[in-house]
């Protein structure tokens, strides 16, 4: 184990949110404008102090239920869970940015982090991994985030360990990637849209599963989102960019005819402008709900007129210019 305190960013999912679940491409990448890692509370650290004390108190009742694993020999990593116990004590917390509840990665990078200090015989995380190692990882961290959402890919704090964009190729493959930022247009972003409130993850996926068992939906996802969000993925890694934003245009337009209980009621007249005068397309970021949304834009600038006057905070991600 390192005493010294390892960063862990932020991710975003750009494509892949829900139809990963059913075997679809999907794309995330990490997103240091947010960040956490390890501390203690004490007089020389200055933080919010009744966070602090919080995440300790959350972090005690997520170590019982690590404990508990161990103790049934169901845990599927090595994790010394003793001086786990012995630095809570010390008043350890884990200082982060990373808004909760808002679909990038605060559980995600608190389950790296933990796996990172406490792992025994840990796989390090490193940009070429084996497949293997790879799906070991997604494995173990699915199991440890399943605490915080009732069920979970492993992919975002996967993500978070890793540290490079990932694709993940309909279950099959998971691989660091990158994405040619110079076929981006020059005026163009991927940007962040603030809800202003949590999303809500467990209800939201249960039902999408439960609009799955209705056949008609089902074959909507099978022979339209996931080849939309597929041909988003692939098209934004080749570099084209006419058909990247085509594609998300329909797949903005899906999301909300068909997803519209995942997108908060203050946020379908602002998605509804998008479609309507194509500045930006927006989409889920995470499992919706609240939290916040993502954008794509050709033209930041107008986008950020257009969402200012709608009252809307925004988050550039990235931007050429």
């Amino acid at each position: 184990m390192t005493n010294k305190p390892e960063v862990f960013y932020a991710k975003i999912m750009l494509f892949g949110e829900y139809s990963v679940m059913c075997d679809s491409m999907g794309l995330t990448i990490p997103y240091a404008h947010f960040k956490g890692e390890f501390s203690f509370i004490n007089k020389y650290h200055y933080t919010d102090y009744d966070f602090a004390i919080e995440s300790n108190k959350m972090l005690q009742e997520y170590h019982g239920h690590l404990l508990d694993l161990q103790n049934n020999d169901e845990l599927k990593c090595e994790l010394d869970l003793e001086q786990f116990r012995t630095d809570l004590d010390r008043k350890l917390f884990f200082e982060s940015t990373i808004p909760q509840s808002f679909g990038i990665g605060s559980s995600g990078a608190l389950c790296a982090a933990i796996y990172q200090r406490y792992g025994r015989n840990k796989i390090r995380s490193q940009r070429n991994l084996r497949q293997e190692e790879v799906f070991k990882l997604k494995n173990i961290f699915s199991q440890m985030e399943n605490y915080f959402h009732g069920i979970s890919s492993g992919i975002d704090p996967l993500n978070c360990y890793i540290k490079y964009p990932l694709l993940i190729d309909n279950g099959n493959s998971i691989q660091t990637v990158g994405i040619p930022r110079n076929k981006f247009p020059r005026e163009g972003a991927i940007f962040l849209v603030d809800t202003g409130r949590p999303g809500i993850t467990h209800p939201l996926v249960k039902l999408f599963f439960e609009k799955c068992q209705d056949p008609a939906f089902d074959k909507l996802v099978k022979e339209t989102l996931i080849p939309l969000n597929n041909k988003c993925i692939h098209s934004l890694l080749e570099g084209r960019t006419d058909v990247f934003f085509t594609s998300l245009h329909k797949l903005s337009a899906f999301q909300y005819k068909h997803l519209r209980p995942m997108i908060p009621e203050s946020m379908i007249s602002i998605w509804k402008a998008g479609l309507d005068n194509q500045f930006y397309s927006l989409k889920l970021c995470g499992s919706g709900g609240g939290g916040f949304i993502l954008g794509f834009t050709r033209d930041f600038k107008a986008s950020l007129r257009s969402l200012k006057s709608q009252g809307q905070k925004v988050i550039a991600v990235y931007k050429n210019g």
